[in-house]
């Protein structure tokens, strides 16, 4: 089955990626060549923090200044590889909210990195540095401002995707004799190492704690705790399609679970969708209209007979969309 993504305006497509590429190369410049140009009027180290007082309280030394070119180098590379690795158009919806992250983060980091760098200059001790103050407010709201400028870019050029209506849903013929059920899974195997690595660390500072080797362990133990309990909720999703309806499991215990009774179920189809496009990965947006977003690729799309959808990235979805499709007739029949 072909993917029911439209390819005809690639120019859009093309220039999109361009210019995403060439903003994250000309951000990552900037925040290189501006501590490196004023490097030799800076102290060293430099002042980074300052406490409730506006008096400086932490430093760092001056190379680490450029640590906001890596970090923006991190966020928006590894998320414009991940753009341009979708197969079809890029969405409008999905150039709006990438170009204003974009936007927002790159204001971001380099007006803090500026603030950092005026605050130091020409002090010969990082204790003597200026205080900020109004210089804040103007960094986050230029960074909102160009998030917005992020936002009309990103609405440049067509959206032209066929409506739902046009995409058939695949069908199977099935032997009323036998009781068919379709099990599927997909995992994200760094979720899993996710919530391992913060299991074992949670245990580690909560032993910490018991020993009496640090007593505000228990502080950093919960929160740990908590993170590897989501990462590994998300880790997987097991899908099975019966006459029942369909019931989605979460996690190795298979826990939690959600079912979704056949009557409630108007047609089913496979749509490709990545993390990018759902915003993240996870369980997305509101109830009615969500995707499970376990791994980009193959999604399982149900329509609700109320006109709501649930999207789940699941293996070898087409033939669970054709069961489902096979089973809601057969109910209608």
């Amino acid at each position: 089955m072909t993917h029911p993504h439209r390819t005809s305006d690639t120019g859009v497509r093309a220039r999109f990626l361009l210019a995403a590429a060439a903003w994250t190369v000309l951000v990552a410049a900037v925040l290189v060549a501006v501590p490196l140009a004023f490097a030799g009027r800076l102290p060293d180290p430099v002042a980074s923090h300052w406490g409730p007082s506006g008096q400086p309280d932490r430093s760092m030394p001056p190379a680490a200044l450029t640590l906001f070119a890596l970090v923006w180098a991190v966020v928006a590379g590894t998320s414009l590889v991940g753009l341009a690795r979708t197969r079809g158009e890029i969405r409008r919806a999905t150039r709006v909210w990438f170009a204003a992250g974009l936007g927002w983060t790159a204001a971001f980091l380099i007006g803090v990195q500026a603030v950092t760098v005026a605050a130091n200059l020409g002090r010969d001790d990082w204790t003597r540095a200026a205080s900020p103050s109004w210089e804040i407010v103007v960094v986050v709201g230029v960074a909102f401002a160009l998030g917005a400028l992020g936002r009309l870019a990103g609405r440049l050029g067509s959206d032209d995707a066929p409506p739902e209506r046009e995409r058939p849903g695949p069908l199977i013929d099935l032997d009323t004799r036998k009781r068919p059920v379709w099990v599927s899974t997909a995992t994200a195997p760094w979720a899993v190492g996710l919530g391992v690595v913060a299991f074992a660390a949670a245990l580690s500072f909560a032993a910490a704690a018991l020993l009496g080797l640090a007593p505000a362990g228990w502080s950093t133990a919960l929160p740990l705790a908590l993170a590897a309990v989501i990462g590994l909720a998300v880790s997987s999703v097991s899908v099975r399609i019966a006459p029942e309806g369909l019931t989605m499991a979460f996690g190795p215990l298979r826990w939690p679970s959600r079912t979704v009774r056949l009557d409630r179920i108007e047609r089913a189809w496979v749509e490709w969708r990545s993390p990018v496009q759902v915003g993240g990965w996870g369980v997305r947006g509101l109830p009615g209209r969500a995707t499970v977003m376990i791994r980009g690729g193959d999604c399982l799309v149900v329509r609700y007979t109320s006109g709501g959808q649930l999207a789940v990235s699941v293996d070898d979805a087409e033939t669970g969309a054709a069961l489902l499709n096979a089973l809601a007739a057969r109910r209608t029949a």
